[in-house]
């Protein structure tokens, strides 16, 4: 248990999706935070990290920066996506447990369950088969970063944790077609669809596989409330455990941006895992958390978002 209030606080990825949000979290309880800016420092490089907490000297470190993306980009990019993060991530454990670092919080991805693993994931469940196969290499690695971290608790007393989030989405995320995930690519291509007047717009897969989605902002308090009151080597699920088929969702952005054409879907297209669902009754036990954003307000929120801040390309 520790107090953040308390501590010297250090972001990697401070300028991404998450990381923002995490950044503004801490931010609005008046303490000090150092967030690295992406040109600073190269984390594949153990060099670089040594040098970012010699400069900073944290004593708590939320490990967010990654490689990762939606199924187009994990599959065009996968030795990228593998290596880079799992360089990072051991970079960040291995120093942070030479410099003895109070704590470490180590953002994992659902990606790393296995495909065809019975719903609600269950933390205990995470070696139980392979990852899909779209994003396996992302997973992983991932995954091996969760006993990398229970590795460096044992051998020096890191006290590192790893929460696993449920797929985010929200205000600031990605909106590149060929690389975003699922929510903001839908946004997108309605909103165009609606400006242009088109009577179709054509989806991804089949529509049949589910999904569970945590609002961004939700994401960074669970991570402020894991860093203060988790200390288990065991891994943990952050989200709300209600999936949504995906055909459904598409229904929802639509409503949330006004088309009112007909969706299509290229069954062509991967679908990716067939169900993602998370058990969230550690969250809730030992962190008290609860979602407090539907997922229609925060499709509401993202929207409104994306229209104040358009993509041009």
């Amino acid at each position: 248990m520790i107090d953040l209030d308390q501590e010297n606080v250090l972001v990697t990825g401070a300028y991404g999706f998450l990381g923002g949000h995490l950044v503004d979290a801490l931010t609005a309880r008046d303490m000090h935070i150092h967030a690295p800016s992406p040109g600073d420092y190269d984390l594949r490089d153990p060099d670089h990290v040594r040098e970012m907490l010699r400069e900073h000297r944290p004593t708590v470190v939320f490990h967010l920066a990654a490689r990762c993306g939606g199924i187009g980009a994990n599959q065009q990019t996968p030795a990228t996506f593998f290596l880079d993060n799992m360089r990072m991530g051991l970079n960040v454990l291995d120093e942070c447990a030479h410099a003895k670092l109070r704590k470490v919080v180590m953002v994992g991805t659902v990606c790393s369950y296995p495909k065809h693993c019975p719903t609600p994931f269950r933390e205990s469940d995470l070696w139980n088969g392979y990852p899909e196969e779209t994003n396996a290499a992302y997973g992983v690695a991932k995954r091996a970063l969760i006993t990398a971290a229970e590795a460096y608790r044992a051998e020096h007393g890191l006290n590192a944790i790893t929460v696993l989030p449920a797929n985010l989405y929200g205000p600031r995320d990605h909106f590149e077609l060929e690389t975003s995930h699922v929510i903001p690519a839908m946004v997108r291509k309605f909103e165009e669809a609606r400006i242009a007047g088109a009577s179709t717009v054509t989806l991804w897969g089949d529509g049949s596989p589910t999904r569970e989605f945590l609002y961004v902002e939700d994401a960074a308090r669970g991570l402020i409330l894991a860093a203060e009151n988790y200390d288990e080597p065991v891994p943990m699920n952050l989200g709300n455990g209600k999936e949504v088929a995906i055909r459904d969702l598409a229904v929802m952005v639509a409503e949330a941006t006004g088309y009112a054409g007909t969706i299509e879907w290229d069954g062509m297209r991967p679908n990716g895992q067939p169900r993602r669902c998370l058990d969230t009754s550690s969250a809730s036990l030992f962190l008290d958390f609860g979602t407090r954003v539907s997922l229609a307000d925060g499709l509401r929120r993202t929207v409104e978002w994306y229209r104040s801040n358009p993509i041009r390309s």
